[in-house]
């Protein structure tokens, strides 16, 4: 008898489980209580259908079944959504999972960062200074948030966005000082420094090759 497979976590999962709990509703519903809530800024739901392929995987996972379609005269039939007991209970699970792990699944950005020394310094130091304006643009966006969030709004409902503002805060701050070092010299490399660093600290490539390979 095999295993059951453990349904894998996801951000985008976990918020659609969480709105179910509150109450069944259709895709079209979820997605636009995604973008009223603000969790389009947390989550990745740039398009419904994003949001119809978690579901899929929701259902085929068996923690979302399909309640009752809804019918009316002149509009596509809309699929209506409820979470299943498993569901619930698979949701607390990844929000304790999510809540309690500090590794994230291996961001684009430290994967660049680990060969950044494939392109000449002066492009990277470009591309970093794109990537500081663009950081720059969100803080100003998560601060008009603050801005126009209700007055009296109680802090637990602004956590994400004062997380959020901490991270691309502290990420603004180290990528403008790799970028000061870019261009003042103090952070550069060339085909032969590369060159000699390998030769010094990497393990001789053709020491395990066995003999007479």
């Amino acid at each position: 008898m095999s295993t059951p497979k453990t349904p894998r976590r996801s951000s985008l999962g976990l918020i659609v489980l969480w709105m179910l709990i509150d109450e069944p509703m259709h895709v079209y519903r979820m997605q636009k209580q995604l973008e009223a809530q603000g969790k389009d800024r947390v989550v990745n739901v740039r398009s419904r259908a994003t949001l119809y392929q978690a579901i899929e995987r929701l259902v085929r996972d068996g923690l979302v079944e399909v309640a009752q379609t809804e019918r009316a005269e002149g509009y596509p039939d809309r699929v209506v959504y409820a979470v299943t007991e498993a569901g619930r209970e698979t949701a607390r699970a990844w929000l304790h999972e999510m809540l309690r792990t500090t590794h994230n699944d291996y961001p684009d950005f430290i994967a660049a960062l680990s060969i950044l020394f494939a392109l000449p310094p002066d492009e990277a130091r470009r591309d970093l200074e794109l990537r500081a304006e663009r950081l720059a643009a969100e803080l100003a966006d998560i601060d008009a948030a603050f801005a126009d969030a209700p007055e009296g709004l109680p802090r637990l409902f602004l956590l994400e966005e004062e997380c959020r503002r901490a991270i691309v805060q502290a990420e603004l701050a180290w990528v403008r000082s790799v970028v000061d070092d870019l261009r003042e010299g103090r952070l550069t490399w060339s085909e032969e420094w590369l060159r000699d660093v390998a030769a010094a600290f990497l393990p001789d490539q053709h020491q395990d090759t066995p003999e007479g390979s």
